[in-house]
Order: C-alpha cells, then sequence, then structure tokens
C-alpha cells in the first residue's frame, strides 16, 4: 500500500531532501540578533539547486550578506489564485558544549540528520528544493503558480528577511492569497497509541515589551520611595502573576472540539458555560497542543538596573514576552497600562499582528486529505501556533497563511522540545514522508 501511494516522488528526491537538509545545517547562519548573521551562503546554496531545476530564482538583500531568495512557478491556470511556499534560513545559536555531535555538522547516523535547523526549519527548505526539483525531472507544472521563498532573519525581526520582501518586493507575489511555511502536520503521539497532526491555522501576535521605571536617584544607606527598582519589580511581579482570562478564537474552537470527539469527550465548545480548563484536563498530553493559546501571556524575560550594590539608580528598565490572541491586542494594551501602573512606561519593543485562518477552507482540506493519505493512521487536526513566523510579515499582502511542514516522527521523538533545543535532528524517514506528503498536497492545490 505504501509504495502505491509514493508513486509520484522518485528515489532522486527522497536522496536529495536527506542530503539537501545536511547540507544546508553545514552552513552556519546562525542569528543572534545583533545583525551579523549572514544568510547568503544558504541564500546561493538554495538558489542554484532552483536554477538547476530552470527556475530563475532572484537573491535579495536588504543589507549585505541577509540573503534571500525568491522565485515563481508558473501555473497552468492563469486564472488561480498563487500560493507562496516560504521557509527561512538563519538559525538560533547552539552552544556545542552541550550537544553530542558538533551543531553544524549535518552529519547522517542510524537513521537521522543531526544539527541546527534540522527541524526549524532547514528541512522543510530541503522538502521545498527535493519537490520543486522532481518537478523539474517529470515536467509537471502545479495548476496556480507557486511562488517559493527562502527569507532571512526570521529568528528575530524579520526586517531583512520576509519584512524586507513584502514591503520591498511586493511584486514578486501577485496574486498570492495563501501561504504554507513551518510548524505544522507533524506527528504528535499522545501516549495512548493515537497519532495527531496538527495543522496550523493561526498564530498569536507578537508583543515584545520594554519596561521603564524612574525614580530619584540616591544611596542606598537612604530611605527612598521613589525607588526605581522597587517600582519596576512591583510591576514584573504583577505581570509575572496575572492570570489572563479564556479567549477563544475559532481555530482553536475547532481545535478543541476536534480534540474533544478524538477522545470521545462530550463538549460543546460553543456554549456560553463551556469549560475550557476543564476539557484540558481531559486531554492529557494532547493539551499542550492548545493549552497555550485560549489565553493571552505575558513572560517576564530580562531585567537591567543599576551599577553599584549601594547606589540606587534613576532608571530600572525590563523585558516581557508578550503574546496575544487575534482581536485582543487592545484588551492586551489596556491590561498592560493597569499592571504597570502610574510609575512604569512601557513600549513595545517587537510587535507583530496575530493570524487567524479559516480550517473550513479548500486548502485546508487539501493539506489533511494529504497528510491522511501518507498516514492513515493520524488524526489531522487545527491549531493555532503560540508563537510566530514569517506569515505574519506577508499576511501584510493579504496572504492568509498555514502551518504545513509535514514530518512523520516516531514515538517518543519530542518535536517540540527540539525547537530551539539541544540535539537538534530529524529522522530520514521523516524527511521522506515530509517530500511525499508536500509533493501531494502542492499537486492537488
Amino acid at each position: 500500500m505504501a509504495e502505491q501511494l509514493v508513486s509520484t516522488v522518485d528515489e532522486q528526491a527522497l536522496d536529495e531532501v536527506v542530503t539537501f537538509t545536511s547540507e544546508l545545517i553545514r552552513i552556519d547562519t546562525t542569528n543572534r540578533g545583533g545583525g551579523d548573521c549572514k544568510e547568503r551562503p544558504a541564500a546561493e546554496y538554495a538558489a542554484s539547486k532552483l536554477a538547476e531545476a530552470g527556475l530563475e530564482p532572484t537573491i535579495l538583500e536588504r543589507t549585505p550578506g541577509r540573503g534571500n531568495v525568491v522565485a515563481r512557478i508558473a501555473g497552468t491556470d492563469p486564472s488561480a489564485e498563487a500560493l507562496l511556499v516560504h521557509g527561512h534560513l538563519d538559525v538560533v545559536p547552539a552552544e556545542a558544549a552541550d550537544w553530542s555531535v558538533p551543531p553544524f555538522s549535518g552529519e547522517i547516523r542510524d537513521g537521522v540528520v543531526w544539527g541546527r535547523g534540522a527541524v526549524d526549519m532547514k528541512n522543510m527548505d530541503a522538502m521545498i528544493l527535493a519537490t520543486v526539483r522532481q518537478w523539474a525531472r517529470v515536467g509537471f507544472r502545479p495548476r496556480r503558480d507557486i511562488v517559493i521563498a527562502f527569507t532571512a532573519d526570521e529568528e528575530a525581526s524579520a526586517e531583512d528577511g520576509s519584512g524586507f520582501l513584502a514591503d520591498r518586493h511586493a511584486d514578486l507575489f501577485e496574486g498570492c492569497t495563501e501561504g504554507i511555511s513551518e510548524s505544522g502536520a507533524f506527528t504528535f503521539h499522545d501516549g495512548s497509541g493515537k497519532e495527531i497532526y496538527p495543522i496550523g491555522a493561526g498564530e498569536r501576535g507578537t508583543g515584545w515589551l520594554e519596561l521603564t521605571a524612574r525614580g530619584k536617584a540616591g544611596h542606598g544607606s537612604k530611605v527612598n520611595p521613589a525607588n526605581a527598582v522597587s517600582r519596576l519589580a512591583a510591576a514584573v511581579a504583577r505581570i509575572g502573576a496575572h492570570e489572563w482570562p479564556i479567549r477563544l478564537t475559532p481555530t482553536v474552537r475547532a481545535a478543541l472540539s476536534e480534540l474533544a470527539a478524538l477522545y470521545g469527550i462530550e463538549a460543546d465548545v460553543h456554549a456560553a458555560d463551556f469549560d475550557v480548563d476543564g476539557l484540558i484536563a481531559r486531554l492529557g498530553p494532547a493539551a499542550s497542543l492548545v493549552e497555550a493559546t485560549v489565553r493571552n501571556s505575558s513572560n517576564p524575560t530580562m531585567l537591567s538596573a543599576g551599577y553599584k550594590i549601594n547606589v540606587i539608580p534613576g532608571e530600572a528598565t525590563a523585558h516581557v514576552d508578550g503574546r496575544y490572541l487575534p482581536g485582543t491586542e487592545d484588551e492586551f494594551r489596556a491590561t498592560l497600562d493597569q499592571l504597570t501602573g502610574p510609575d512604569v512606561d512601557w513600549d513595545y519593543h517587537h510587535r507583530e499582528v496575530a493570524l487567524q485562518a479559516p480550517v473550513d477552507s479548500p486548502t485546508f482540506a487539501r493539506m489533511r486529505a494529504a497528510v491522511q493519505e501518507f498516514a492513515p493512521e493520524g488524526h489531522p487536526v487545527p491549531y493555532c501556533m503560540s508563537g510566530g513566523t514569517d506569515a505574519k510579515q506577508f499576511s501584510r499582502l493579504g496572504i492568509t497563511g498555514y502551518g504545513f511542514a509535514p514530518l512523520k516522527l516516531p514515538e517518543g521523538f519530542d518535536y517540540q522540545a527540539l525547537f530551539h533545543g539541544v540535539d537538534e535532528r530529524v529522522p530520514v524517514e521523516a524527511l521522506h514522508f515530509g517530500v511525499r506528503v508536500l509533493d501531494r498536497f502542492l499537486r492537488s492545490a
């Protein structure tokens, strides 16, 4: 049965997706957020693979060395809306001393590809390249135009990546109404034998905050009711302790409804008295797919004040990682005004919109069907990402974003923990599954 299903993907594509993942990992594109990342070598690598497939990729930079790649595959139906397929080239830092293998080795051992970017997200970049090259070999053209984009700077502000492309090169994405990228269609094992495949259909907004408290500087031995550190500490404590109220979006309601049905739990997710936390408590490990997205959040992450133990500084600062659900940003802002109080000012250090994608669209149905074809035992469900992706920036162009980077993972393989984690790796068989499912979805899109 499995061999019949994979007939559209040849052995070369299966080999290439592994090779490309490994070779991309070897190109160190560490993004520390200070502007020193150089994605250009990875961009040139991706562009060369696209060019070999007969495409005409363009490399674009806002800042020298911060390479982005864009190419278009012409579809057979000029009237059809175009689809954006995108992946980022940068990765977060890796401390080599903590790893079992050198993080930029791209080592392939015991059927697993190791290294930073193996799941976030050079694996998906490799799937895209392998799929496009497979099509070129057999002369396949999709129904709709497909725009391929490999971006810089996703792991920081995206100003040199998708933000730059959306703001300065919108013409390259003409006709695109939907897009797919990372963080969806991976196997989630619930511990009871069920395999769940969450498909991204929303993202919480990004509200990274900078808090500033000002007071009266003075000697540490004196009474000082205008102590900036005390004022800031009180505000940070209030923010950290705040319990945000339940706010359900359509995507999260759909996720809760499908998960409840999967576990045989009666739940009316539209009822006024629906007990969200009660349902989540009954979902077992699957609760982790939804529990972070039924509320906004605000986590203090950084503090800075003073220069000497016996000197009260006149200013103290803090940073908070805030996330808000679609339609709740006004509430988020008003709540932070209350929590910070009159003695602490705050502003966005970085802000990006929350996203919502329909789960009843033909595109979502095709993603679900592609997963089920190659994982008939699996249960695809919609979910909202607790963090964010480049889909936020591309939404400026009216592009609805979905999370779809398919991987079939063995039980015990904690995919979510490997995002930005130590010993990041991906099984070869997961890459094979991914390129098969991606190929089937894009052929049907």
